[in-house]
Parts: structure tokens; sequence; C-alpha cells
């Protein structure tokens, strides 16, 4: 358990080279954070530090650890990752409040326009499904394939929360250009499993060391962002489908994530289904090149 959330701070650290920084942002580690009265931020990040928000925070506010206060405004999310979040009666929040492994606490008279969601801990899974989840009766790979969407499912909070404008870009692609991001997934899968035995036959006589460690980087962010892109894309359609508009990024991931994880869990079919998204995936991300733009490929040849 401890690997895979060190897996959480080793990933964010690595996508949040793409996010934009400027002086309306702010990115600490173990520092406080104080937005006053009078002052605007775009995003707050912070790690292990406390924040106070009595101003606006144009976008989101994401936490690990610490305690957070928000008597002012967030324009859109809220994401705490084991921190104490405090929602004043001033508080406005124009989308989403997620509040993971802390504590959530909510004065009177403050305004959520979005959900909130509120999960203590994985202790809080297991008390979900029940005090014989661990028994004898229940083959350990559900256990360990429960405990893999769980931290699936972190992760896409994660980069739903520092990636909205870029996810949503890469699905409205996956639309428009369905056959050539498959085509382009295929061969991308092709030709990085190609490097991933070159650079393991390199090994054998160290060179290919490096090389085969930054391939499974490589590997692990496409994956994890191409299927945050297709949560978003699945629930996004099923509640166009319905006739209910276009859904919040939060929303669409939260209901694909769950339509996906359900499915992946038929023998047989959930696998081949598994398959065919991570191909689909691939393509779209290295199409839009993380959901930066439409297709550089197609811009590239133009050129």
């Amino acid at each position: 358990m401890r690997n895979k959330i060190a897996l959480t701070f080793i990933l964010f650290f690595l996508i949040s080279g793409f996010l934009p920084l400027n002086s309306q942002q702010y990115f600490t580690v173990t520092q406080d954070i104080y937005v006053a009265e009078d002052e605007e931020q775009d995003n707050v990040i912070s790690f292990g530090g406390n924040v106070v928000i009595e101003g606006k925070v144009r976008e989101s506010v994401v936490t690990f650890g610490g305690e957070v206060t928000i008597s002012g405004e967030v324009g859109e999310l809220v994401l705490g990752f084991g921190s104490n979040i405090t929602l004043k009666s001033s508080a406005v929040i124009g989308g989403d409040v997620v509040s993971l492994g802390g504590k959530l606490e909510k004065e009177p008279g403050c305004l959520i326009q979005g959900d909130t969601v509120y999960f203590k801990g994985f202790e809080d899974l297991t008390d979900f499904l029940g005090e014989g989840f661990t028994g004898a009766l229940i083959p350990m790979i559900i256990f360990f394939k429960l405990v893999s969407v769980f931290i699936t499912f972190l992760l896409a909070l994660l980069i739903t929360a520092l990636f909205p404008r870029q996810i949503t870009l890469a699905s409205n692609q996956i639309r428009n250009s369905f056959w050539p991001i498959v085509g382009t997934g295929l061969l991308s899968i092709i030709v990085y499993v190609g490097l991933v035995i070159f650079a393991t036959l390199l090994s054998f006589v160290l060179i290919g060391i490096p090389i085969l460690i930054a391939l499974i980087i490589i590997g692990i962010v496409i994956k994890l962002f191409g299927r945050v892109v297709l949560f978003y894309f699945f629930g996004d359609s099923l509640i166009r489908a319905f006739g209910k508009g276009k859904a919040s990024v939060f929303g669409g991931m939260i209901l694909g994530f769950i339509l996906v994880s359900f499915i992946s869990f038929i023998p047989i079919f959930g696998g081949l289904f598994t398959f065919c998204l991570s191909i689909i995936g691939w393509g779209v991300v290295i199409r839009t090149k993380f959901g930066t733009t439409e297709n550089w490929l197609k811009k590239k040849n133009e050129t």
C-alpha cells in the first residue's frame, strides 16, 4: 500500500512539469498558503502545508495533507488527499468538493454548486464490501483487483483536477478522429513494446537499465492519462445519451470510471475491453500530446 501511495506522489511530480504556473498560481511544499480577502489566484496546490482561502481562487484548490480552511470563493474544484477541510458559512464552491482520507466539515450556509465526495480512507472500502471481503470465500485476485481499481480512482481524481481542459480536448478528438486514433494507438503500443524488449536486452550489460526505467515511467503516465480521458469520454457520452446535456469534467470522469470498472470485471470480455481501451488511450494521448493540441501529427505533416 505504501508503494502505491508513493507512486501517486511520483506521478504528480512527473506530470506537474506540464502544469503552467505563473504569478497567479500557488504551488508549495510544506509551506502555508494564505489568500487574502482582496486577493485572487488561478490555482492553489499544496503538499503538507496549511491553506487558508479568504479571497478568490478562480479554478482549483488541490492539497495533500495539512489543514484547509475556506471562507472565500473557489471557482471549480476543492480536492484534498488526507487533508482536513473546513468550509466556513461564507464559502462558495463553484464545482465539486472531494475529500479522500481526511475530514470534511461544512458550516451551515456554505454553498457547494457541484457534488460532494467524502471518503475517509481505505478502511471505508473494506467496510463497504463487508467483513467477509478478505475471507477465504473470495479469491485474493479479486481483492487485489479492487485495490487496483481504488488506487486508479485516486490517480484519476488527481489527473482530472490538474488537467480538466486537456481531458476535454482529448475526449472530443476521440469523436472526431476515432479510427486514426485507433491506428496511432496500435502502432504506438507495438513500437513501445519493441523498445521495452530492446531495453531489456541491453539491461544485461547495464546500459539499458535507465532506458528501461524511463520507458516504464513513460508507459505508466501515458496509460493513466489516456484512461482518464476515456473515463470522461464514456461518462459524457452516457449523459448525452440520456439528454442531460454536457457533463462536467469531474462528474463525467466519475460516471465513466464506474462504467469502465464494472465492465472490466466481466470475464474474458472485460480483458478484451480493457485492451481496446489501452489502444484508444495511447492513440489519443500521442495524437493530442496529452490534450494540448487537436492533432499535432497532422500539423507536422502539413508543414
